[in-house]
């Protein structure tokens, strides 16, 4: 079988998604923090922090902040971090709110 080739469209279509995967991330864990305050069960509690820490490490966030986020499960603590990430989304993500706070 023969190898199949990426088109220079579905090349730059990929690209642009990995330019733009802080952003995503970001959005991601937006949303996953309005599910968090309307969780119902702890299962599906559960399951949106699991989400959270992947959403956390794809984003490169410091390891210390996403233990502090992680060992607290505060939906509110994690808002309070998004909100930082979002107004410094073009600085690097190990110098925002807990890591000053708590590091």
């Amino acid at each position: 079988m023969a190898k199949s080739e990426r088109s220079k469209y579905q090349a730059k279509l990929i690209g642009r998604y990995y330019d733009h995967l802080d952003t995503i991330m970001l959005q991601k864990l937006a949303e996953l923090v309005t599910e968090l305050y309307l969780a119902d069960t702890p299962a599906k509690t559960n399951q949106l922090w699991k989400r959270v820490h992947k959403a956390m490490i794809k984003l490169k966030v410091a390891p210390a902040i996403i233990d502090h986020i992680m060992n607290k499960r505060s939906a509110e603590i994690l808002a309070k971090n998004l909100q930082d990430w979002l107004k410094n989304k073009n600085k690097p993500l190990a110098a925002t709110h807990e890591e000053r706070k708590y590091g």
